[in-house]
Formats: structure tokens, sequence, C-alpha cells
């Protein structure tokens, strides 16, 4: 006797595993291509229900859900497990990588269309501002990165001593600010462009040219320096 809910219940060319070999992978829906990782789902539901379940059920619907999800969120959902939930999270750092491969083939820190493209999937779904300073050498390479702060970025609790004690230490002869806006929208606020202010006033006084501050926010971004606020 069959389970109902089973897979096989579905016409074949309604199956997405079959249906992927038949008319490639872009004809599957956002469920039936979770579905094909899953290949499971629970007794009287099939995996593309379950996946189309999932995509409704986090705090963000859809497949940027599951990227901001993490394994114990996952596994409140019913019919899904420690396996399962393992196996989602894994997928969504999967596809962050990829993403990041691919802007990295184009990356130049003298642009900022570029830089952003490079930190975009790892900026745009935290759900905190932080601040990252990238320290460049001679010919605009970068030779080190690292996160000055987690939370409200503003003028106020970064202060450009610490920005360029950092710079310092790795020799930098320039540096460029990216930070993130967890609503989305990149727009600076009164308190970026004073920040941005006060740290290329300082960079003038030591020799440590800041050269752009980047606001990354969902799939866009703006560079101050192209904004004419440098």
């Amino acid at each position: 006797m069959k389970e109902t809910g089973s897979m096989k219940d579905l016409p074949e060319q309604d199956r997405p595993y079959e249906k992927c070999l038949a008319q490639g992978p872009g004809r599957l829906t956002d469920a039936e291509l979770l579905s094909v990782i899953l290949r499971t789902g629970t007794r009287g539901e099939t995996a593309v229900a379950l996946s189309a379940r999932i995509l409704e059920n986090q705090h963000r619907s859809g497949l940027l859900g599951i990227v901001h999800a993490s394994v114990p969120e996952l596994m409140r959902i019913r019919g899904i497990g420690k396996v399962k939930a393992v196996q989602l999270v894994c997928i969504a750092e999967l596809s962050r990588r990829i993403a990041k491969s691919q802007a990295m083939a184009g990356l130049h820190f003298t642009d900022p269309s570029s830089i952003a493209g490079y930190y975009m999937e790892d900026l745009r779904h935290l759900e905190q501002e932080v601040l990252m300073v990238l320290m460049l050498d001679t010919k605009g390479g970068r030779i080190g990165e690292e996160i000055l702060s987690r939370g409200t970025v503003n003028a106020t609790i970064i202060s450009p001593r610490e920005i360029y004690l950092c710079a310092l230490r790795y020799g930098a002869v320039s540096i460029v600010l990216l930070h993130n806006h967890p609503s989305g929208n990149p727009q600076p606020s009164r308190e970026d462009i004073e920040l941005t202010k006060r740290v290329k006033d300082a960079g003038k006084l030591i020799g440590i040219e800041l050269t752009d501050h980047i606001i990354i926010g969902d799939q866009q971004f703006v560079s101050l320096f192209r904004e004419g606020l440098l």
C-alpha cells in the first residue's frame, strides 16, 4: 500500500528530480529545488510540500529566510530534524560562498562596485550593523581587514584613533570603511557622514588616506566617495 504524500504519487513529469533531468534546474520552483536536496518529506506530505512550508515559515519568507535561520530555528518547523536543518544551513552557506567566489574574479579595491559586490553576501544578511576597515597598500591591494564594531555605527562609538591604530599595525597606505544597514536601505545617515568626515580629517594628519566609505544594503550599496560626501 502506497503511503500518501509520497513523491511517487506525483506524475513523473512533476517529480522534481525527473523534471530537472528533463527540463533543467532553471525550470524548477524554489520549493522543487529545495525538495531535490531534502529528498524526503514527512508522513502524508511530499518533499515539495515540506519545502514550500519551510519557505513560508521563516521570519523572512522565501530563500532569504533560510539564509537567516539557525539550526535550532529550523528544527522548530514540523518535519525538520537535525539532519535536514544542517542540510539547509549548509545550502545557505554554500550559496554565499559561490556568490563571493564569483565576485572575487572582478575584485578591485579601487572600484566601489567591485568592493561592494565582494562583501555583499557577507554583510547584507546580518541583523546588526558591523563596521569593517580594509587596509590597502601603495597599489590599492588589500593587505588586511578587521571588524572594529558590532552594533550601531556612529561617531560616538567608533573613534578615528581606533581605526588608524588598526591601519598602522598593517602598515596601510590607505583604507576603506565598509558597513551594513540591516534595514536593507544603504542611504547614509547623518552619523555615517559625520564619522566619515572625522576619519578623513584624522587620516590627513597621519598620512593614511580614507579613499571611500561604502554602505551595504540589500543587494544595493552607496559609496560616499561617489556621492561627493568624502
